[in-house]
Formats: structure tokens, C-alpha cells, sequence
């Protein structure tokens, strides 16, 4: 079965995908790798906020916070 890839903002509520690629630019890039986001990673949405961005990502125990333009521009499966 093939992998579906979609980008991170349009991941459901509590739903697993895993890191795929990272596009965003270098230095925005460099901080989410050190957040943890490397391929293969498992990633789940948890929380939105009232303006839908940005949206609380729970990744290797702990709750990031992402923009949706930085989230389009991560590639996840499922």
C-alpha cells in the first residue's frame, strides 16, 4: 500500500501521522528539527486555537505550537 502524503495543517484532530519532509525555509527548519520534527517522527494535532491558528502538536511527549504557514510545508503520512 502506498504512503498518502499530505501537508501537517490538514491532518485531523487526534489523528497520528508521521513526518515525512520538512520544507520551510532553513532557519524555521533548523528549529522544528531540534523541536524533534525528523522523519519518521509520529506527530498528532490536539488543540486548536480559537483564531485555528496556531495548532498544539503533540510530538515525542511534548506540545509544540505551529503556524499553518509553517505546518503546510511539512509533509506527513498516514
Amino acid at each position: 500500500m502506498a504512503k498518502k502524503i499530505i501537508s501537517l495543517d490538514e491532518l485531523p484532530l487526534n489523528t497520528n501521522g508521521y513526518i515525512e519532509c520538512i520544507k520551510c525555509k532553513d532557519d524555521i527548519k533548523r528549529r522544528l528539527l531540534d523541536l524533534g520534527l525528523v522523519k519518521g517522527a509520529e506527530i498528532k494535532p490536539v488543540l486548536v486555537s480559537v483564531s485555528k491558528d496556531p495548532r498544539a502538536f503533540e510530538i515525542r511527549g511534548s506540545l509544540i505550537a505551529i503556524r499553518k504557514e509553517n505546518a503546510k510545508e511539512i509533509c506527513i503520512y498516514r
